[in-house]
């Protein structure tokens, strides 16, 4: 099979999962007015695999099956592997006008980073359950997504302790048997998960011994008996408020996943009570997903790009100093990230057998990309002026009584339709909205992971350049 269309996509989500939005339970994730649109979102993941023009990046043949698979199932070996699935996921973003397709690339990061994890346990049995269901990931071509963030609880508190309210704060094991394990738990911010085949569970921390009943990592299908999301509310239409257009809106959601003792069977099992590993398990994840993290941002750093110098042209001050210097900032900004993103790839390291992008310089990147954000969105909306928030609606503007008035006094520069002002406006509140600026920060990590990650893998380079000051100094010679 190898290759799923998108409308096979889509019948493969009618499979009679609980999913809760706006209070009430969706029989069809697909029919349903505003998630479909989500789930429209997500199936141009499948259309690029059966496009020829995207084809290089989409598809790799793979040997043992003997067929085209999905680049995201592929095991990478090389930097240019990694790049190849990098730009595969920037033009991917792309096409979603910035919103992220997320059928393979998450359920990816999660893949290779159980697939590591095993390998340096050097366990056989995870080994083999691991590469056999990525072998079934290779023939279904199905949309997983990884169910990582727990809801916590207390955060100053271990999984365990006994001061947690409770102990279903993160998803744990409740019972084993001879067929399986039964889970409890919720994990949040799990992104597609209410229009993907399958899930992916990982613990998000490192553990100590108490915490084994939660160091825990399987498969399990979506309509899995006891599972029920519930899906946060989004806008999933252009308001008759704001110009219309033709382009279909793009747009994905989150999900609160309830696991109500969830069966698993073994042989989707990857992780039972090896609390040492759980620390591999994350920060692999971790590590590959804000690589993810860094594509998914460079079409959106770009969108900003291109509407502040548009608005500035319309304003007619695009040649102005200090506009330059703005423009220039955010090239600066996109350029940087792109960069420091590529040679992530092409300066790759090895963790368990497979090749993972450097790590320094991943976490400077996205820290680059999330601390910087609320720089970018401060230019674009100085750049458009205060008309961004004040201007009239598109129902004003429609009005035979105002519209020529709306024309004549909110035109900017000569020879630019007052129009396209107004729908550039539009784009820009859209764009710099609040939870695209929470995602920025908190998205595959906050910016204190990051620097935490990046002063940890940093360590041997900073002593080294400690010997060499020393050294300069004359220091040790006495």
């Amino acid at each position: 099979m190898g290759l799923m269309t998108a409308d096979e996509y889509r019948e493969s989500l009618k499979d009679g999962r609980m999913v809760y939005y706006k209070g009430e339970k969706v029989e069809d994730v697909t029919a349903h007015p505003e998630i479909s649109v989500c789930v429209n979102s997500m199936a141009i993941d499948f259309e690029m695999a059966h496009n020829p023009a995207y084809k290089d990046l989409a598809v790799v043949y793979d040997e043992e099956l003997g067929e085209e698979i999905s680049r995201y199932y592929y095991v990478p070996k090389n930097g240019e592997d990694l790049l190849k699935q990098f730009e595969l996921i920037v033009q991917a973003t792309t096409l979603g006008d910035g919103y992220i397709p997320l059928a393979h690339d998450i359920g990816a990061d999660a893949l290779n980073a159980i697939s590591i994890t095993a390998n340096a346990m050097g366990n056989k049995e995870y080994i083999e359950r691991i590469e056999n269901y990525r072998r079934y990931l290779k023939k279904k071509d199905l949309a997983v997504v990884a169910a990582v963030t727990d809801v916590k609880g207390d955060r100053l508190l271990r999984p365990s302790d006994p001061k947690q309210a409770h102990k279903d704060f993160y998803v744990r094991v409740v019972e084993k048997n001879s067929k399986g394990i039964v889970v409890r738990g919720a994990k949040a911010h799990i992104s597609g998960a209410a229009y993907s085949n399958e899930f992916f569970v990982l613990p998000c921390r490192a553990m100590v011994e108490e915490d084994k009943d939660y160091a825990v990592a399987f498969a399990i299908q979506a309509n899995a008996k006891g599972i029920k999301q519930v899906v946060r509310p989004f806008k999933p239409f252009i308001t008759p408020f704001e110009f219309p257009r033709k382009r279909p809106v793009k747009m994905i959601t989150d999900s609160l996943i309830i696991f109500d003792d969830v069966f698993v069977p073994w042989e989707r099992v990857f992780l039972c009570g090896e609390w040492q590993y759980a620390v591999t398990m994350v920060y692999n994840f971790a590590l590959l997903h804000r690589r993810t993290g860094c594509a998914y941002r460079i079409p959106l750093s770009e969108q900003f790009l291109g509407a502040a110098q548009a608005i500035a042209e319309y304003n007619g001050v695009a040649n102005v100093p200090h506009v330059r210097e703005k423009i220039t900032d955010l090239v600066i900004y996109l350029e940087t990230l792109r960069s420091l993103s590529r040679s992530a790839c092409l300066d790759y390291v090895v963790h368990g057998g497979i090749p993972v992008p450097n790590p320094v310089t991943t976490n400077i990147a996205k820290y680059h990309f999330a601390s910087k954000y609320h720089d970018v969105v401060k230019i674009v909306q100085d750049l458009a002026g205060g008309l961004l928030v004040t201007a009239p609606t598109y129902k004003d503007y429609q009005l035979p009584e105002l519209h020529e008035d709306i024309k004549k006094y909110l035109g900017g520069k000569a020879g630019i339709p007052t129009e396209h002002r107004l729908r550039m406006f539009d784009l820009i509140r859209r764009m710099t909205r609040a939870e695209l600026e929470t995602i920025a920060l908190h998205g595959e990590g906050s910016l204190q992971a990051e620097r935490m990650t990046i002063y940890a893998e940093a360590r041997k380079a900073i002593i080294e350049c400690k010997k060499l000051a020393e050294m300069l100094a004359g220091i040790g010679e006495e």
